[in-house]
């Protein structure tokens, strides 16, 4: 049993590590709500209000929505198919094309982002939505695969033959015997993929020239230009652009969270 000092302890510890992760935040927050860089009236709940119309977030946001919407959608059906395919069939060539779903999360980005714009050039998609959203629906697709691949390995085989002796084929044991179970897992990449989709600043800045497709951490960025000198509208504009992935995490943390640990249990 874990006696009453080691208890003390692991609180006392994690109670300093929470501080730590929390004072950044709330650093930014007081400063959000606090009065005007110049001295002028306003402050509170106004600042965010002058942020948003200075800054010109309602579009960026509503970009980054919709860059997101599609991203997390796409990827997340095909990651359940090409992980379904992987984890539970004999595909030819698996051992070649799993290792090529692999190289997607080992390259980074700046890596291929200069290739990858000559060829969206040559096809007439640069500043885009798709040149946005494409390439991270492949970026994406590649870390959907690895997880789903990892969950539906581990259903039992049993299962799925008992399915199979049912009469349901493969459509069928997919949507209906392995995903309803596999909700937290679903939910993991589910969230995961938006907050890396949200938070891109590299892809967007390098496909999309045009103030119309610029996503909100972009438009943080040339509002940060804007405000070299004072610091309270920029504090509210980076709470307004980290609202969304904040709202998500805590509607869907209770799967989120299981999903994490089924996977760290499996592995």
């Amino acid at each position: 049993m874990i006696s009453r000092a080691e208890r003390t302890a692991n609180y006392a510890i994690l109670t300093l590590f929470a501080a730590f992760a929390l004072w950044p935040i709330l650093t930014i927050l007081g400063s959000a709500l606090g009065p005007p860089d110049a001295g002028g009236p306003g402050g509170g709940l106004a600042n965010f209000a002058a942020a948003w119309q200075e800054g010109r977030f309602g579009s960026s946001m509503l970009t980054s929505v919709a860059v997101s919407g599609f991203v997390v959608l796409t990827a997340g059906v095909l990651s359940l198919l090409t992980g379904y395919a992987f984890g539970t069939m004999r595909v030819p060539g698996s051992r070649v094309l799993f290792p090529l779903f692999l190289l997607g999360l080992m390259v980074p980005t700046e890596v291929i982002v200069v290739p990858l714009y000559f060829d969206l050039r040559s096809l007439g998609l640069t500043n885009t939505f798709w040149a946005i959203a494409l390439p991270q629906v492949a970026q994406s697709l590649a870390f959907g695969t690895f997880w789903m691949r990892a969950y539906f390995r581990s259903r039992p085989i049993a299962l799925i033959e008992a399915a199979r002796l049912d009469g349901a084929n493969s459509w069928r044991i997919l949507w209906q015997v392995l995903v309803p179970p596999g909700r937290p897992a679903i939910v993991t990449m589910v969230v995961l993929t938006f907050m890396w989709t949200w938070n891109e600043f590299l892809i967007p800045l390098v496909m999309a020239t045009d103030e119309s497709l610029r996503t909100a951490p972009l438009g943080l960025t040339f509002f940060q230009g804007q405000h070299t000198s004072g610091f309270t509208l920029l504090a509210a504009g980076a709470v307004i652009v980290a609202t969304p992935v904040v709202l998500v995490y805590l509607l869907l943390q209770r799967h989120f969270i299981r999903g994490m640990l089924d996977g760290a249990v499996r592995e």
